[in-house]
């Protein structure tokens, strides 16, 4: 039985769809605009989830960043693709999804060259549990508090994925679940 291979949905510079890629060789040293999402998981103490990427992921590999990205396949909602990464990559079930920065979108070079070219809507979410994360996606986690992280990404950004700090910056009052 072949594997289907899991696609990601291409854009133009204002958003509209216009074509899909497989996500496995869309991420390179021209990796065209397409669709994604990232979350920010709190727990009922406030404290957020910050993941360390997985030392084999081809992006970014062993830095900190926020609890979890991914892509919708083509035709999904974005909610759903949320629960869908979030139970795959940390094992989690969330509560109250809420988008926090609706129209973020970045372009970012890593160390290799590769290239993330994405519109990239964020959002927060509520876990009732600790993550249990697959291992070719998070080499560690912390819940750590909202302040302390906004502090740790400015004093060391090279510890951590550039979008974590621009999404800290553009984020709007006070560093927590959207109510």
């Amino acid at each position: 039985m072949t594997e289907t291979p899991e696609l990601v949905v291409l854009l133009a510079d204002d958003g509209t769809p216009v074509g899909t890629a497989e996500k496995a060789t869309v991420h390179t040293h021209e990796t065209p605009l397409h669709q994604a999402f990232s979350c920010h998981v709190f727990d009922e103490h406030g404290r957020v989830l910050v993941t360390r990427r997985a030392l084999g992921k081809k992006t970014w590999p062993g830095v900190w960043t926020n609890s979890f990205c991914g892509h919708p396949a083509p035709g999904e909602d974005l909610a759903e693709a949320i629960a869908r990464r979030a139970e795959r990559e940390l094992g989690l079930t969330l509560t109250e999804v809420r988008v926090a920065l609706p129209d973020f979108r970045y372009r970012a070079i890593d160390a290799s060259g590769v290239v993330e070219n994405e519109i990239c809507p964020v959002f927060t979410a509520r876990a009732t549990s600790d993550p249990r994360p697959a291992a070719d996606e998070v080499a560690e986690w912390a819940w750590v508090d909202p302040a302390a992280l906004k502090g740790a990404v400015e004093a060391t950004p090279f510890a951590y994925s550039p979008w974590i700090g621009w999404q800290l910056a553009a984020w709007q009052g006070s560093y927590a679940p959207v109510s």
